[in-house]
């Protein structure tokens, strides 16, 4: 399995060959054929996963109408009078914009174009600049519609609308402490985010005209988000209802707001790439039960278990390690890869430690993000450098490899910070699904 994904074969192939190899050696071919014939339809043809094509359509949807730039610029507007303020935009941007397009890659891409630029001319220091928009994306990750915590609640086999709310809260706190770091920067080093060490009053080059003015491009995603978590919490939904509603929703919005500019093509390019993507995600789900099926029948699942809970960690002590484990596999991996290699192993042990698969929903995906990020192999800074290569990205400044791991010095320490203190107060993500449940 290894060997296949170092030698760039995609992931779900990678994971399905060896195990389906596996069930041969162990049980013969009649196993492996039972295992191919029913795993593939019995795995996705499920109520649960359906779920997973409406969150993406409806993210599609809204890329597809522009609400991505329309965004980002209601957020400056808003933020731009506060010491720093063009880069809290961009995390409240960049948090919004992940929720709903199920990409943390994608949105960064697509964020990163618009927002350095945007504060390169604020006057950031360039370093600050791209770690500001490297991190935009990881509260995103666990805010609902989160396409990650869905795969995880079918892989894990918890309630997928307990596990949706349960990002809700960690999800906006990180994004309020990424912002905090940056106001903080702005009082105590205001140069690195274009303003004078004498400049103490900061005000806006935006009336309050202009901001509420900027609201009206973006009053499908209020109208999205009040359909999907609406109905969510009042219990007039499911979770896969929520995501069809929602769905429904962002189609209308993409219609009306681009009724005079080719509305048709926009759905169905949105449509092209949610079956694309589905497909993608679906197979990889199909890899993760071909792979759990062979833990199971040559019971490597308990061994494991056994194994593991014969070192006789505590809870903690086993999570703080796991930490260390998923940040190093970031280097490789990207985090639906991370989820599916190790959640079927994981679900026994922590079953086992009394550790909450919800709770542990949430601590593996914000790690899987931050693991994206970390130097020196993180993917998001290497898709990051390549951006900051385009003269018309940079502006001409020089943004090195070296300047984007440097940048992160400031974001990583907050983040982990973060995470460990999820696990000594894990009420934090338990609370609002057991309000729910």
């Amino acid at each position: 399995m290894l060997v296949l994904i170092f030698l760039a074969v995609p992931v779900a192939i990678a994971i399905s060959v060896p195990s389906v190899l596996g069930i041969y050696v162990v049980s013969g071919t009649a196993s492996a054929v039972s295992v191919l014939s029913s795993a593939p339809f019995n795995t996705v043809a499920s109520w649960t996963y359906s779920v997973i094509p409406a969150f993406i359509f409806m993210g599609m949807l809204m890329v597809e109408s522009g609400l991505t730039t329309k965004i980002y610029r209601a957020t400056e507007r808003w933020f731009g009078w506060l010491p720093g303020g063009a880069g809290v935009g961009t995390t409240a941007a960049g948090a919004g914009l992940a929720s709903v397009s199920g990409s943390t890659i994608g949105m960064t891409y697509a964020l990163a174009r618009a927002a350095i630029p945007e504060l390169l001319r604020a006057g950031f220091n360039k370093k600050m600049a791209v770690g500001t928009v490297i991190v935009a994306g990881i509260p995103g990750s666990v805010i609902p519609p989160s396409i990650l915590l869905v795969v995880y609640a079918g892989i894990a086999t918890v309630p997928v609308g307990q596990q949706l709310v349960a990002g809700v809260i960690p999800g906006v706190l990180i994004a309020v402490a990424f912002g905090a770091l940056i106001l903080s920067i702005g009082f105590f080093k205001p140069a690195l985010v274009g303003k004078s060490a004498g400049d103490k009053k900061f005000t806006s080059e935006y009336s309050w005209g202009d901001r509420f003015s900027s609201l009206l491009p973006i009053w499908g995603f209020p109208a999205v988000m009040l359909v999907l978590f609406g109905g969510l919490f009042s219990g007039a939904f499911t979770p896969t209802e929520a995501g069809a509603a929602a769905a429904l929703m962002a189609l209308v919005v993409a219609v009306v707001t681009n009724i005079q500019s080719g509305a048709i093509q926009r759905v169905g390019r949105a449509a092209l790439k949610t079956v694309s993507a589905s497909a993608a995600i679906f197979f990889i789900i199909i890899g993760a039960e071909l792979l759990t099926r062979l833990l199971s029948i040559t019971g490597l699942s308990r061994l494991v278990t056994s194994w593991i809970v014969g070192f006789d960690l505590n809870p903690i002590t086993f999570l703080l390690a796991l930490m260390v484990m998923y940040l190093l596999m970031g280097m490789f991996f990207d985090t639906l890869s991370m989820m599916v290699l190790t959640v079927p192993i994981l679900v026994p042990i922590l079953t086992q430690m009394d550790i909450s698969l919800i709770w542990f929903g949430i601590f593996m995906v914000l790690l899987g993000e931050l693991a994206m990020v970390t130097p020196p192999v993180g993917i998001l800074s290497f898709i990051i450098h390549g951006i900051a290569k385009d003269p018309e990205v940079n502006l001409g400044h020089n943004i090195t490899l070296g300047d984007i791991f440097t940048s992160l010095a400031w974001f990583l320490p907050v983040a982990v910070a973060f995470i460990v203190f999820l696990i000594f107060v894990p009420e934090l993500v338990e609370w609002l699904p057991a309000l729910v449940g």
